[in-house]
C-alpha cells in the first residue's frame, strides 16, 4: 500500500462541489450534459423525481449559475427547457475529475504528481 499524501497535497474529496455532489444535482447536470438540453417532465422522469423536489434543485442550480431555465410554449402547453451553462460544464467537468482522483486514490493507482 503507497505512503498517504503529505498535508500539503488535498485529500481529493476536497474537490468535491457541496452544490454539484448531490446525488439529484449531479444526476440533473449529467442528464442536460448528455442531451444538451431538456424538458422539465423528461428530467422528472428520467430521474424519478416529483415537479416539487425537482423545483427545488433546479433552483439551487440556477442560483449557481450552473443551469438555464428558458420557458415557452409547445403548441399551447407551457413548457418548461433546461440546460447547462459554461460555468455548469466546467462545475460538472471538476466534479468528475474529484471524483477520479478519489477512485484513484482508493485504488491506489494515484500518479506522482
Amino acid at each position: 500500500m503507497s505512503e498517504p499524501a503529505g498535508p500539503e497535497t488535498p485529500h481529493p474529496t476536497q474537490g468535491l462541489n457541496d452544490t454539484v455532489h448531490h446525488r439529484t444535482r449531479l444526476g440533473i447536470m449529467a442528464v442536460l450534459h448528455e442531451t444538451d438540453r431538456a424538458e422539465f417532465g423528461y428530467l422528472r422522469d428520467t430521474l424519478n423525481l416529483t415537479d416539487g423536489n425537482l423545483s427545488r434543485h433546479l433552483r439551487t442550480l440556477e442560483q449557481a449559475g450552473y443551469i438555464e431555465i428558458h420557458k415557452g410554449y409547445h403548441g399551447r402547453r407551457p413548457r418548461t427547457w433546461l440546460s447547462l451553462t459554461t460555468e455548469g460544464s466546467r462545475a460538472l467537468a471538476e466534479e468528475l475529475a474529484a471524483l477520479r482522483d478519489l477512485v484513484a486514490r482508493l485504488d491506489g493507482t494515484t500518479d506522482s504528481k
